[in-house]
C-alpha cells in the first residue's frame, strides 16, 4: 500500500471551511511530527478496532439522509439505518453495503438503530455506483476510513497534509487535519488500490484526538455544494453480521 495519501473514496472537488463553532479561521500550517504520527496511524486505528459506530450525513437538493451505523474495518461492510430529511424520506429503512453491493430493506418507520440481526427477507440489491451518486459515494469513503496499515508519516506533509485548527467534537478535544488526497475506492477485494491515489485535496478534514482517534472527517464530493459528514460518536459499535445475498471481503 502506498503510504502517500489516505484511503478515502476519490470524491472531492470544491472547498469549505470546515472549523468547529467558536474556532476563526486559522491559516493552514505544516504539521508537527506528532501531528503527522497522528494523522498516520488514524486509519489503522479504526481497523485495529475492528470496527467504528459512525453517523454518516449526506446532503442533497430535496433535503439529504442520515446513516446510523456500524462500519467492519475487517471485512468493508457496512450496516445501520437510513432516514431521509426534510422532503426525502423515500429511502428510509435498513441498508448494508460492501465496495460493490448495497442492500436496502425499506421501511415506513425505521428503528432508531438497526437490529443486531439483519432480517432473513425484504432486502433488494443493487451495484454500489463509483460515481454520480452521493448515497454510494459516501459509502465508499465509509469503508476507507479504516486501513490495515498506519500510513508513512513523514510523506504525509509532502502529499499536501496540513494542520488547519482546532476543535471540540462529542466531548473531545481535537485538531482538525487537511488530509492528502482520498483519490482511492475499495475494489471487490475491500481493498484499496494505491494506484488510485494521487495528489491533494483541500475538501478531505480529519478531526482527530491526542492519540489519534478519529472522531470526525467531512468530505467535499462533486455532485454536492455541502460536504458528506462521518461522525464517529460514542455509541457502542456492533459488529456487523452479513444479510442474505450479501458477500463480505474476507
Amino acid at each position: 500500500m502506498a503510504a502517500a495519501a489516505l484511503g478515502v473514496t476519490a470524491a472531492a472537488a470544491t472547498a469549505f471551511v470546515l472549523l468547529g463553532d467558536g474556532d476563526s479561521p486559522t491559516a493552514p500550517r505544516a504539521l508537527t511530527s506528532d501531528e503527522a504520527n497522528r494523522l498516520a496511524v488514524t486509519r489503522f486505528l479504526n481497523y485495529q478496532a475492528g470496527g467504528r459506530a459512525v453517523t454518516i450525513t449526506v446532503p442533497n437538493a430535496t433535503g439529504g439522509l442520515v446513516i446510523t451505523a456500524s462500519v467492519d474495518y475487517r471485512t468493508h461492510t457496512g450496516y445501520g439505518v437510513v432516514r431521509g430529511t426534510g422532503r426525502d424520506t423515500s429511502s428510509d429503512g435498513l441498508i448494508q453495503w460492501t465496495a460493490t453491493t448495497v442492500l436496502v430493506h425499506p421501511m415506513t418507520d425505521p428503528p432508531a438503530v438497526a437490529p443486531e440481526s439483519p432480517p432473513a427477507s425484504g432486502w433488494h440489491s443493487r451495484p454500489l455506483q463509483t460515481t454520480g451518486m452521493a448515497l454510494d459515494t459516501s459509502l465508499g469513503i465509509a469503508l476507507g476510513l479504516g486501513s490495515d496499515r498506519p500510513e508513512n508519516a513523514a510523506l504525509l506533509p509532502q502529499n499536501g497534509a496540513a494542520w488547519v485548527g482546532r476543535d471540540e467534537v462529542h466531548g473531545h478535544r481535537t485538531d482538525i487535519m487537511k488530509g492528502p488526497d482520498a483519490g482511492t475506492e475499495a475494489g471487490s477485494s475491500g481493498k484499496a488500490d494505491a494506484s488510485d491515489r494521487a495528489g491533494t485535496s483541500p475538501t478531505v478534514r480529519y478531526w482527530i484526538g491526542a492519540d489519534g482517534t478519529m472522531y470526525r472527517v467531512q468530505v467535499g464530493i462533486a455532485s454536492e455544494s455541502r460536504p458528506v459528514v462521518f461522525d464517529f460518536d460514542d455509541r457502542t459499535y456492533v459488529p456487523v453480521k452479513p444479510a442474505p445475498g450479501l458477500t463480505p471481503a474476507p
